[in-house]
This record gives C-alpha cells, sequence and structure tokens, in this order.
C-alpha cells in the first residue's frame, strides 16, 4: 500500500477518534475525565473537561478536513495538545484515580506510555515529503 494512502488512513483515524473523544467529553464520559483533571487547574474540574471536549473535537475536525496544505500544522497541534494533557494522565496514576478501566497502579502507570504514540502518530501522519 502506497505511504500517502497509509499516512491518509491513520490521519482520518486519529482525527474521528479525537472527535469521538471529545464528544464523550461533553456527554457520557464527563465524570470520568474529571478524574484525570490535575488538582492544581485553575479552572473547574468540569470546566477543563469541557474546554478540553472543544478542543479535541476542532483538532480532529482539523486532522479529517484540513486541506493538505495545513495537515502538517494541524498535526502539530494535535501533537501540542497530547503533550498538554499529559499532565493529567500522570496526576491519575499519582493520586490513583480509576477511571476508564484504568483502575490499577499498573494500568494507570502502562497508560502514560501510550501518550507519546499519541504525539508521534499525530506528526507521522501529518508529514510532508
Amino acid at each position: 500500500m502506497d505511504e500517502n494512502v497509509i499516512k491518509k488512513i491513520a490521519r482520518i483515524l486519529l482525527g474521528s477518534a479525537l472527535i469521538f473523544a471529545g464528544v464523550s467529553h461533553l456527554t457520557f464520559a464527563r465524570k470520568p475525565f474529571q478524574a484525570q483533571v490535575p488538582d492544581d487547574v485553575p479552572l473547574n474540574k468540569d470546566d477543563t473537561v469541557l474546554l478540553s471536549g472543544v478542543a479535541e473535537i476542532t483538532l480532529g475536525g482539523a486532522l479529517v478536513l484540513t486541506p493538505e496544505k495545513y495537515q502538517e500544522a494541524a498535526g502539530k497541534l494535535a501533537a501540542a495538545f497530547f503533550i498538554a494533557v499529559f499532565p493529567g494522565n500522570i496526576s491519575q496514576y499519582r493520586h490513583r484515580r480509576s477511571a476508564f478501566g484504568l483502575d490499577t497502579d499498573r494500568k494507570r502507570f502502562l497508560r502514560l506510555f501510550f501518550q507519546p504514540v499519541l504525539v508521534w502518530w499525530a506528526l507521522k501522519s501529518t508529514e510532508t515529503g
């Protein structure tokens, strides 16, 4: 399969996953996402979840719909977002907060290693040349 086709599929899958996650932030999974908000975030936990949901929908839409000319920029923004929310994953681990089936220290710890994969996925699926 052509590398560009693989990148397109990967980009659309990631964008779709972000849209789904964003919608879940705004609807059925608001409470579990609050478990990932660090206590030192100066906003209300629910507001933080809602704002991050809007950001995810926006980023996902950009990954899926943006013209090729801007895809690399969209990928960099998505990667930056994944880096920005990583402290929430660390907080969930440190404070032993269960959510999304992450109900043991081991599961919460292993989840931390998935974030660099998301950063790589966002960058790799949108790189040009």
